[in-house]
Parts: structure tokens; sequence; C-alpha cells
């Protein structure tokens, strides 16, 4: 299994148990009578499981798996393949502490702000993420 991979699965792996944890958390709310806020949560436990694990586990399992490109690159452009790891696991970062920072601030508009464009770029990274990966993969896709 090539290293790239192997990270696209690991820290898949990792989001996997960071949302599973976030949901039995949000879960346990009503029980443990916490604040209502633990809610605002949700957005971002929806994206770990379903950008950081189930997205990042296709990626991972696609750069390995699908046809071999040529025997110079088998693979596509390993560099692109990096972006894409890189990319996508900042864009989440970034996305899960703007998102429910936007939700928190209340009327600080500047910080409001700060987490709207910080919100902006992390969905332009996990868009140019996705993009990369189509552009490094569409050639692998082929009749044998």
């Amino acid at each position: 299994m090539p290293a790239l991979s192997r990270y696209f699965i690991k820290i898949g792996l990792l989001y996997l148990i960071a949302g599973l944890l976030m949901g039995v958390i949000m879960r346990l709310q009503p029980v443990m009578n916490w604040s209502g806020q633990i809610q605002l949560l949700r957005p971002v436990y929806l994206h770990l499981i379903f950008i950081g694990w189930v997205t990042q586990l296709i990626m991972g399992v696609g750069y390995w798996m699908f046809p071999k490109l040529s025997r110079e690159k088998p693979r596509g452009n390993e560099h692109t393949g990096w972006a894409v790891l890189i990319l996508l696991n900042t864009g989440l970062i970034l996305r899960s502490i703007s998102e429910p920072g936007i939700l928190v601030t209340g009327t600080d508009t500047t910080l409001r702000t700060g987490f709207a464009w910080m919100l902006a770029l992390a969905s332009m990274l996990l868009l140019f993420a996705g993009w990369l990966f189509i552009f490094n993969t569409w050639g692998r896709i082929k009749e044998r």
C-alpha cells in the first residue's frame, strides 16, 4: 500500500474516532443536563464523519486501488496526491473551528467576520482538494 494511501486511511480513522466521540457527547447532553450550546457541534460532527472519515477513506483506497496510469507514474502525480491530503485536512480543521465560532460570537462583528472568512477559506480548500483528486484520478479510470 502506498504511503499516501496509508496517511489518508489512518487520518480518516482518527476523524472517525473524533466524530464518534463527538456524537456520544452530543447524545449525552440531555442526560447530563449540559448547555444547549453542545448542539452547535452537529455540523462539525457531520463534517468529521463524512469528509474526515468517508471521503478520506474513499480517496485513500482510490489512490491505492484504481488502475495504474502508466509505468512512470502509476498513481498519477504523487505531489498532487499529497496536496489533496494537505488541502483536505487543512480545510476540514479550519471548518471545524470556524463554523461553531460563527455561531458563538454573537454580536461581535469583528470576530464573526474573521470566522466567516476562515469558513470561506476552509470551503475553498475543500473544493480545491476535491478538484485536484478528480484531476489526478480521472486518467486512471479507463477500460482495460
